[in-house]
């Protein structure tokens, strides 16, 4: 009987030094996007993917992350009594009924490996999803996840979304070497951390979306600490593409690093654009930026 991916990994626990002071008191995650959290965007994709079990692997520093996706029960009653139907209906379906939200704090930030290893007492014997919200992926469509779930319904591996980066890029991802066995899918044949332009395998870099079979729990259990004295979760791929097979899937949509400044300016600008209340109106003012700039 064929598996199928039901719940998602969300390492939330980082401590976002490269928006500080934004991030001092508040989490990383919760920097807005127009009008919803980075977080956010993160677990729709993953709804939309069929997953109903979001693990958060966070820490005693976000709170607001849980508090987010909590019910609210002040906040909804003000809404009721003031007539607000359009903006309480928002509030109450930031996640669906249906969807679990499982907290688990990690005691130490010792890499993303070692945040994905918290997780498994809750993920079991099962395939999952691992999501970095900072990296915030829109294809106008299913969204990426989909994508990689049914590439992972139908070759039951794990599977790593990769997209092509510039070579001197390399010391920013995880880079794949991979043989070609369909329409953007590739076998991986090897996989490594960082590494710098002239020795990268390709130009194909990880970006944070994996399916993840659970035998890599076990791999995570043996791996040494690599690069920043971290469990890197990539030395884990590497141990475990020796004893099954792994994919690498160039997924539909852009990609926003959201981890770096200039990402996350320019995803506001461009899901302002799209916004429907604010497309036509931010526009124009943009127009009118530029023009005064000229």
């Amino acid at each position: 009987m064929k598996k199928i991916v039901r719940k998602a990994v969300f390492p939330v626990a980082g401590l976002g030094t490269r928006f500080l002071p934004a991030t001092k008191a508040s989490p990383k995650e919760m920097l807005p996007i127009v009008d919803k959290p980075l977080i956010q965007y993160a677990v729709e994709e993953a709804v939309m993917a069929g997953i109903d079990v979001m693990v958060f692997i966070t820490s005693r520093t976000k709170r607001a992350i849980s508090d987010h996706f909590d019910k609210a029960y002040e906040l909804e009653t003000e809404l009721t009594a003031r007539g607000k139907s359009e903006i309480l209906r928002i509030v109450q379906n930031i996640v669906p009924p249906h969807v679990s939200c499982v907290y688990i704090r990690q005691a130490e930030a010792l890499g993303l490996g070692h945040a994905v290893s918290c997780a498994r007492a809750v993920i079991g014997d099962e395939p999952f999803a691992v999501v970095l919200a900072d990296d915030m992926i829109d294809d106008n469509h299913s969204g990426c996840l989909a994508q990689m779930t049914k590439v992972f319904e139908e070759w039951q591996c794990s599977v790593l979304g990769v997209e092509r980066i510039a070579p001197s890029e390399t010391q920013s991802y995880g880079v794949v070497k991979a043989n070609p066995i369909g329409d953007k899918l590739g076998k991986l044949e090897a996989i490594v951390e960082k590494p710098k332009p002239d020795v990268a395998p390709s130009n194909l870099g990880v970006v944070g979306r994996y399916i993840l079979t659970p035998a890599i729990f076990t791999k995570l259990e043996n791996v040494s600490r690599g690069a920043g004295g971290e469990i890197q979760l990539t030395d884990a791929i590497a141990m475990l593409l020796h004893e099954e097979p792994v994919l690498a899937y160039e997924f539909f949509g852009k990609r926003y690093d959201c981890g770096s400044k200039l990402g996350y300016l320019v995803a506001t600008v461009e899901q302002g654009l799209k916004h429907p209340e604010l497309a036509a109106e931010f526009s124009r003012y943009l127009k009118e930026l530029q023009l005064k700039a000229d």
